[in-house]
């Protein structure tokens, strides 16, 4: 007897099904292709400082200066280029990889914002070079849908003086809504610029044993002005991308800022990771990105890693670079999902009319004052004001219009939800102390 017809959604959930067969074995090849690229650069391709010195030591900046160069000469899918100056005059470089089809999906690797976190600068720059070299297809095929951008070292004049801060000592990972520091006004205008619907954030943490002492720490935005889809999607990638890919490689993971039991695996208590929006991660999700930070943790884990302080930073470097595997491979499985929740983020602050929160996190309920139940339809400044915030809000890709002498700045627009964290005095951290209009 002849088996009847399929009907159109029998064909569609088979062509579904062939998709994500072969997506994951798309993202398979390019995990095993990354290893192995990465295991031939070490003998043959041009090498990291880190690398050639088998970790005794970190990359430095004319090392840095001639990979890239090298990269760049040698692969028609990367360019570098200056995205700013930090205060001391050492350039920020922004190196692009892939993204030929007019629709690719945008990665920015933020790498080492704190002076005194290298493992993740040397992460980016291993990666830059295996996917700049990469000649298979697997990689090339993700590469032509994925722009993957890089920003290697976020903290140039910290890191040439091995200090958190930049050269003002200023936490530049504190500072993506003041925009006070070069480097933060750099990485600013590249997620304007750049639109990069996935930010990823490199960093490293002091453990504290037996409650916090993880090789890896991860942590989506927690601020409640991100829109739920990248909340979910930021959430998504930690737990189900990065997280195992760390633990494939044989690092343990947890959530940064949360102690557990280290009998039960159960939550102790919360000590960092809230939902303040001049944090990157949490900048990022409010700005419409899936946004995830990464810390691997610097204190030697046994007597061996204290006797050799290069297999320490070994473990620190491999850990991130075993995470970014799970982000690429994110990438690739999700791109139309990511691209929707992004999509979706920058149309709702057309039509939402909700409340805005000025404070709070995804866990953790906004106090007293800090619900704008009834949000304003904008808010107005003074032409004294606007001199003083004019260049921050157009770096953070808020628009205004005139309006006499001053300026207006309407609430609905794509970045809804961030213009009363800039402009209403009851934001913690807000540039001006806008004059609310109500009369929509």
């Amino acid at each position: 007897m002849t088996p009847p017809a399929p009907d159109g959604r029998d064909r569609r959930t088979a062509r579904r099904r062939i998709r994500n067969l072969a997506l994951t074995a798309l993202a398979t090849a390019l995990a095993v292709t990354l290893v192995t690229v990465s295991a031939e650069a070490a003998r043959t391709l041009p090498r990291t400082g880190f690398e050639s010195a088998d970790g005794a030591r970190w990359t430095g900046p004319a090392e840095e200066r001639s990979l890239l160069a090298a990269v760049d000469r040698h692969s028609d899918l990367v360019s570098v280029e200056r995205i700013g100056r930090t205060k001391q005059g050492r350039p920020l470089r922004l190196v692009r990889i892939g993204g030929r089809e007019p629709a690719a999906l945008t990665v920015l690797l933020v790498c080492s914002q704190h002076g005194d976190e290298p493992a993740g600068r040397e992460a980016c720059l291993t990666t830059i070079r295996d996917l700049g070299y990469a000649r298979d297809r697997a990689t090339r095929d993700f590469l032509s849908r994925t722009e993957v951008l890089v920003i290697p070292t976020a903290n140039p004049d910290g890191y040439a003086a091995g200090t958190r801060g930049n050269s003002d000592d200023l936490d530049i990972n504190r500072d993506h809504i003041a925009l006070r520091t070069a480097e933060g006004r750099a990485i600013a205008a590249v997620v304007r610029d750049r639109e990069p619907e996935v930010i990823y954030d490199l960093h490293e943490y002091s453990a504290t044993a037996p409650y916090y002492d993880k090789d890896l720490t991860v942590l989506w935005p927690r601020n409640p002005g991100v829109h739920d889809r990248v909340h979910g999607e930021s959430e998504l990638l930690a737990e189900r991308y990065v997280r195992p890919a760390a633990r494939e490689a044989g690092y343990g993971s947890g959530l940064y800022g949360i102690w557990t039991d280290p009998d039960t695996g159960e939550p102790v208590k919360q000590t960092a990771g809230d939902g303040q929006e001049r944090i990157l991660r949490n900048a990022a999700g409010i700005k419409h990105a899936v946004a995830l930070l990464v810390e691997s943790r610097t204190d030697a884990l046994d007597d061996a890693e204290r006797d050799d302080p290069a297999r320490n930073s070994r473990r620190r470097v491999h850990s991130q670079l075993a995470a970014l595997k799970g982000l690429f491979r994110y990438a690739d499985e999700r791109r139309e999902e990511i691209g929707d929740a992004a999509a979706g983020s920058r149309a709702a602050g057309f039509t939402d009319r909700g409340p805005v929160l000025l404070g709070g996190a995804d866990n953790e309920a906004a106090g007293p004052g800090e619900t704008l139940a009834q949000p304003p339809c904008g808010y107005r400044l003074t032409a004294a004001q606007f001199a003083r915030v004019g260049d921050e809000l157009a770096l953070h890709g808020v628009t205004s219009r005139r309006d006499g002498d001053g300026v207006y700045v309407p609430l609905a627009q794509s970045a809804r939800k961030l213009i009363p964290l800039l402009l209403d005095g009851r934001a913690t951290y807000h540039l001006a102390n806008g004059q609310v209009d109500t009369a929509c």
